[in-house]
């Protein structure tokens, strides 16, 4: 819908990469990836949230949603952060090639 629908010329390439709700589904927190530098990004960002009542209408419509959830619009910045941690090891390996990699922490999930 965002890529083929909306004609404001700020968003460019944009991508839903995820969505997360509310409990009591009122809030829709919608993240998305913008292709470009910063400015690029928060242009893709403000057209976005400028297509809000519109893309809310038509989730509606097409869910066949009575109430559909307030979306509101935040960059995905997952791809940046693993970018710098990705970095910060190289980095490390660099300085220290003899110590032997650390094992990363299990999470509760794994266990």
């Amino acid at each position: 819908m965002i890529e083929g629908e909306l004609a404001d010329p700020r968003i460019g390439l944009a991508v839903v990469t995820e969505v997360k709700m509310e409990p009591q589904m009122r809030v829709a927190l919608v993240f998305v990836s913008v292709a470009g530098d910063l400015t690029e990004q928060r242009r893709g960002l403000d057209g976005l949230i400028a297509a809000r009542g519109f893309l809310k209408a038509e989730l509606g419509t097409r869910l066949g949603m009575r109430r559909v959830p307030e979306l509101r619009f935040e960059l995905d910045r997952s791809e940046e952060r693993q970018a710098r941690i990705d970095k910060l090891l190289a980095r490390s390996r660099k300085r220290h090639p003899d110590s032997p990699p650390q094992p990363l922490p299990q999470s509760p999930m794994e266990e």
